[in-house]
Protein backbone atom coordinates (compact mmCIF):
# COMPACT_ATOMS: atom_id res chain seq x y z
CA UNK A 1 0.00 0.00 0.00
CA UNK A 2 0.89 3.69 -0.43
CA UNK A 3 2.50 5.69 2.18
CA UNK A 4 2.00 9.43 3.02
CA UNK A 5 4.73 10.69 5.34
CA UNK A 6 3.63 14.28 6.76
CA UNK A 7 6.84 15.25 8.04
CA UNK A 8 7.59 18.40 10.17
CA UNK A 9 10.76 20.37 9.69
CA UNK A 10 10.38 22.62 12.24
CA UNK A 11 10.30 26.91 12.08
CA UNK A 12 12.60 27.52 9.24
CA UNK A 13 16.03 26.78 10.66
CA UNK A 14 17.28 23.26 9.00
CA UNK A 15 18.90 22.38 12.51
CA UNK A 16 15.46 21.63 13.64
CA UNK A 17 15.37 18.70 11.84
CA UNK A 18 15.14 16.23 13.97
CA UNK A 19 16.99 12.54 13.73
CA UNK A 20 13.14 11.11 12.93
CA UNK A 21 12.27 13.48 10.65
CA UNK A 22 15.36 12.87 8.42
CA UNK A 23 14.95 9.34 8.70
CA UNK A 24 11.50 9.92 6.96
CA UNK A 25 12.53 11.99 4.58
CA UNK A 26 15.02 9.60 3.00
CA UNK A 27 12.16 6.55 3.51
CA UNK A 28 10.40 9.01 0.98
CA UNK A 29 9.77 8.03 -3.02
CA UNK A 30 8.64 11.02 -4.06
CA UNK A 31 8.97 14.94 -2.35
CA UNK A 32 6.40 17.14 -2.84
CA UNK A 33 7.70 20.87 -2.41
CA UNK A 34 4.84 23.76 -2.24
CA UNK A 35 5.52 27.07 -4.36
CA UNK A 36 3.73 30.44 -3.44
CA UNK A 37 4.90 32.74 -6.10
CA UNK A 38 8.47 34.80 -6.34
CA UNK A 39 7.18 36.80 -3.21
CA UNK A 40 7.48 33.41 -1.04
CA UNK A 41 10.15 31.59 -2.96
CA UNK A 42 11.99 31.94 0.76
CA UNK A 43 9.44 29.07 1.70
CA UNK A 44 10.33 26.71 -0.73
CA UNK A 45 14.06 27.30 -0.70
CA UNK A 46 14.18 26.27 3.32
CA UNK A 47 12.93 22.49 1.99
CA UNK A 48 15.13 23.04 -0.56
CA UNK A 49 18.15 23.35 1.81
CA UNK A 50 17.03 20.57 3.96
CA UNK A 51 16.89 18.17 0.86
CA UNK A 52 20.24 19.53 -0.06
CA UNK A 53 21.71 19.28 2.88
CA UNK A 54 19.97 15.59 4.57
CA UNK A 55 18.27 13.78 2.01
CA UNK A 56 21.03 10.99 1.07
CA UNK A 57 18.27 8.86 -1.21
CA UNK A 58 19.89 9.27 -4.10
CA UNK A 59 16.30 7.58 -6.11
CA UNK A 60 14.10 10.00 -4.24
CA UNK A 61 12.69 12.60 -7.00
CA UNK A 62 11.40 16.02 -5.70
CA UNK A 63 8.38 17.39 -7.49
CA UNK A 64 7.44 21.32 -6.77
CA UNK A 65 3.55 21.69 -7.05
CA UNK A 66 2.00 25.51 -7.24
CA UNK A 67 -0.44 25.79 -4.11
CA UNK A 68 -3.92 27.20 -5.50
CA UNK A 69 -5.09 30.31 -4.21
CA UNK A 70 -7.46 30.57 -1.50
CA UNK A 71 -10.58 32.66 -3.19
CA UNK A 72 -11.67 35.52 -1.19
CA UNK A 73 -15.35 35.69 -1.99
CA UNK A 74 -17.98 33.75 -0.24
CA UNK A 75 -17.41 32.79 4.03
CA UNK A 76 -14.08 32.43 5.53
CA UNK A 77 -14.84 28.66 6.04
CA UNK A 78 -16.35 27.98 2.51
CA UNK A 79 -13.25 29.23 0.86
CA UNK A 80 -10.86 27.15 3.49
CA UNK A 81 -12.76 24.07 2.65
CA UNK A 82 -12.48 25.21 -1.39
CA UNK A 83 -8.84 25.69 -0.93
CA UNK A 84 -8.21 22.39 1.19
CA UNK A 85 -10.14 20.27 -1.67
CA UNK A 86 -7.91 21.68 -4.35
CA UNK A 87 -4.74 20.66 -2.50
CA UNK A 88 -6.30 16.98 -1.71
CA UNK A 89 -6.62 16.43 -5.43
CA UNK A 90 -2.65 17.59 -6.17
CA UNK A 91 -2.10 15.21 -3.94
CA UNK A 92 -4.24 12.13 -5.20
CA UNK A 93 -3.10 12.92 -8.44
CA UNK A 94 0.67 12.64 -7.21
CA UNK A 95 0.12 9.19 -5.45
CA UNK A 96 -1.76 8.18 -8.72
CA UNK A 97 0.25 9.37 -11.46
CA UNK A 98 3.63 9.35 -9.61
CA UNK A 99 4.18 6.81 -6.93
CA UNK A 100 3.71 2.91 -7.65
CA UNK A 101 2.15 0.19 -5.53
CA UNK A 102 4.46 0.05 -1.83
CA UNK A 103 5.79 3.78 -2.44
CA UNK A 104 5.99 6.84 -0.23
CA UNK A 105 5.24 10.12 -0.89
CA UNK A 106 6.58 12.75 1.49
CA UNK A 107 4.96 16.24 2.63
CA UNK A 108 7.06 18.33 4.20
CA UNK A 109 5.45 20.45 6.92
CA UNK A 110 6.39 24.17 8.25
CA UNK A 111 6.84 23.82 11.83
CA UNK A 112 4.81 20.79 13.32
CA UNK A 113 1.77 19.28 11.13
CA UNK A 114 -0.48 19.18 14.55
CA UNK A 115 -0.41 22.62 15.27
CA UNK A 116 -2.31 25.17 12.72
CA UNK A 117 -1.95 23.36 9.82
CA UNK A 118 -4.03 22.04 7.45
CA UNK A 119 -2.00 19.18 5.81
CA UNK A 120 -3.41 16.22 7.89
CA UNK A 121 -7.22 17.71 6.92
CA UNK A 122 -6.19 17.78 3.16
CA UNK A 123 -4.94 14.59 3.65
CA UNK A 124 -8.20 13.18 5.07
CA UNK A 125 -10.11 14.88 1.90
CA UNK A 126 -7.77 12.42 -0.61
CA UNK A 127 -8.90 9.40 1.99
CA UNK A 128 -12.38 10.53 1.79
CA UNK A 129 -12.78 10.78 -1.94
CA UNK A 130 -11.38 6.63 -1.90
CA UNK A 131 -9.97 6.90 -4.73
CA UNK A 132 -6.78 5.70 -3.48
CA UNK A 133 -5.46 3.58 -0.97
CA UNK A 134 -3.12 4.48 1.27
CA UNK A 135 -1.45 5.01 4.84
CA UNK A 136 -0.29 8.34 6.75
CA UNK A 137 2.62 8.56 9.16
CA UNK A 138 3.18 12.08 10.94
CA UNK A 139 6.60 12.68 12.54
CA UNK A 140 6.11 16.32 14.86
CA UNK A 141 8.58 19.07 14.66
CA UNK A 142 9.68 22.31 16.26
CA UNK A 143 6.89 24.66 15.68
CA UNK A 144 7.21 28.36 15.88
CA UNK A 145 5.69 28.65 19.42
CA UNK A 146 8.63 27.12 20.58
CA UNK A 147 10.87 28.85 18.74
CA UNK A 148 9.40 32.17 20.27
CA UNK A 149 9.88 30.94 23.95
CA UNK A 150 13.28 30.04 23.23
CA UNK A 151 14.30 33.00 21.59
CA UNK A 152 12.87 35.68 24.34
CA UNK A 153 14.36 32.66 26.84
CA UNK A 154 10.59 32.45 28.67
CA UNK A 155 8.39 29.67 29.40
CA UNK A 156 5.62 29.36 27.70
CA UNK A 157 2.93 29.26 30.51
CA UNK A 158 2.68 30.65 33.97
CA UNK A 159 2.44 28.12 36.70
CA UNK A 160 -0.94 27.02 36.98
CA UNK A 161 -2.19 28.94 34.43
CA UNK A 162 -3.38 27.86 30.66
CA UNK A 163 -2.66 29.35 27.70
CA UNK A 164 -4.89 30.05 24.69
CA UNK A 165 -3.43 29.92 21.54
CA UNK A 166 -5.58 31.44 19.03
CA UNK A 167 -5.10 33.15 15.86
CA UNK A 168 -5.17 36.83 15.41
CA UNK A 169 -8.25 36.97 13.22
CA UNK A 170 -10.03 35.26 16.73
CA UNK A 171 -8.56 37.76 19.00
CA UNK A 172 -9.57 40.97 17.05
CA UNK A 173 -13.19 39.28 17.71
CA UNK A 174 -12.28 39.84 21.27
CA UNK A 175 -10.09 38.25 24.66
CA UNK A 176 -10.75 34.56 25.28
CA UNK A 177 -12.43 34.09 28.20
CA UNK A 178 -10.31 30.65 29.27
CA UNK A 179 -7.55 32.53 29.90
CA UNK A 180 -5.35 35.38 30.95
CA UNK A 181 -2.16 34.24 28.24
CA UNK A 182 -2.78 34.23 24.52
CA UNK A 183 -0.34 32.76 21.62
CA UNK A 184 -1.13 34.29 18.73
CA UNK A 185 -0.47 32.90 15.06
CA UNK A 186 -1.45 33.47 11.62
CA UNK A 187 -2.09 36.94 12.66
CA UNK A 188 -2.52 39.12 9.48
CA UNK A 189 -4.82 41.79 11.14
CA UNK A 190 -2.31 43.04 14.02
CA UNK A 191 -5.06 41.88 16.61
CA UNK A 192 -2.43 42.67 19.19
CA UNK A 193 -3.58 46.65 18.97
CA UNK A 194 -6.85 45.57 19.84
CA UNK A 195 -5.60 44.31 23.37
CA UNK A 196 -6.27 47.62 25.64
CA UNK A 197 -5.49 46.30 29.11
CA UNK A 198 -2.18 48.81 30.21
CA UNK A 199 -0.29 46.34 31.96
CA UNK A 200 -0.18 43.76 29.34
CA UNK A 201 3.21 42.40 27.96
CA UNK A 202 3.91 40.77 24.81
CA UNK A 203 6.82 39.10 23.35
CA UNK A 204 6.81 38.76 19.52
CA UNK A 205 8.88 37.32 16.95
CA UNK A 206 8.89 37.08 12.97
CA UNK A 207 10.56 34.73 10.65
CA UNK A 208 11.54 33.02 13.66
CA UNK A 209 14.30 29.90 13.33
CA UNK A 210 15.53 31.96 10.20
CA UNK A 211 18.57 34.33 9.77
CA UNK A 212 15.77 37.10 9.18
CA UNK A 213 14.79 36.48 12.87
CA UNK A 214 13.61 39.69 14.59
CA UNK A 215 12.13 39.66 18.42
CA UNK A 216 10.49 42.44 20.48
CA UNK A 217 8.57 42.43 23.80
CA UNK A 218 7.83 44.79 26.66
CA UNK A 219 4.63 46.47 27.26
CA UNK A 220 2.10 46.11 24.78
CA UNK A 221 0.98 49.90 25.58
CA UNK A 222 4.86 50.74 25.22
CA UNK A 223 5.82 48.55 21.89
CA UNK A 224 2.52 48.42 19.99
CA UNK A 225 3.67 51.16 17.53
CA UNK A 226 7.11 49.87 17.06
CA UNK A 227 6.17 46.08 16.42
CA UNK A 228 3.41 47.44 13.75
CA UNK A 229 6.04 49.79 11.93
CA UNK A 230 8.76 46.58 12.34
CA UNK A 231 6.76 44.86 11.26
CA UNK A 232 5.72 46.75 8.07
CA UNK A 233 9.30 47.12 7.38
CA UNK A 234 10.32 43.83 7.36
CA UNK A 235 7.41 43.01 5.26
CA UNK A 236 7.78 45.55 2.35
CA UNK A 237 11.60 44.04 2.73
CA UNK A 238 11.06 40.06 2.38
CA UNK A 239 7.76 40.08 0.40
CA UNK A 240 6.30 37.94 3.24
CA UNK A 241 5.92 38.21 7.35
CA UNK A 242 5.08 35.29 9.49
CA UNK A 243 4.87 36.09 13.08
CA UNK A 244 4.19 34.68 16.27
CA UNK A 245 3.55 36.09 20.23
CA UNK A 246 2.82 35.73 23.11
CA UNK A 247 0.46 38.00 25.55
CA UNK A 248 0.36 37.92 29.00
CA UNK A 249 -2.46 40.05 31.25
CA UNK A 250 -2.01 40.13 34.82
CA UNK A 251 -3.33 37.33 36.59
CA UNK A 252 -5.99 37.86 39.17
CA UNK A 253 -5.89 37.24 42.66
CA UNK A 254 -6.88 33.96 42.81
CA UNK A 255 -4.97 32.79 40.13
CA UNK A 256 -1.49 31.52 39.84
CA UNK A 257 -0.84 30.74 43.33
Amino acid sequence: MRKILVIGIGAGNPEHMTVQAIKALNRADVLLIPTKGAEKAYLADVRREICDRFLENSSCRILDYAVPVRRADGTYEDGVHDWHRAIAGIYERTLLNELGENQTLGLLVWGDPMLYDSTLRIVEHVRTAGNVAFETEVIPGITSVQALCAGHGIALNRIGLPVEITTGRRLSEGWPESSRDALVMLDGVQAFRTVEDPEAEIWWGAYLGTPHEILLSGKLADIAETITETRAKAREAHGWIMDTYLIRRPAGEEEGA
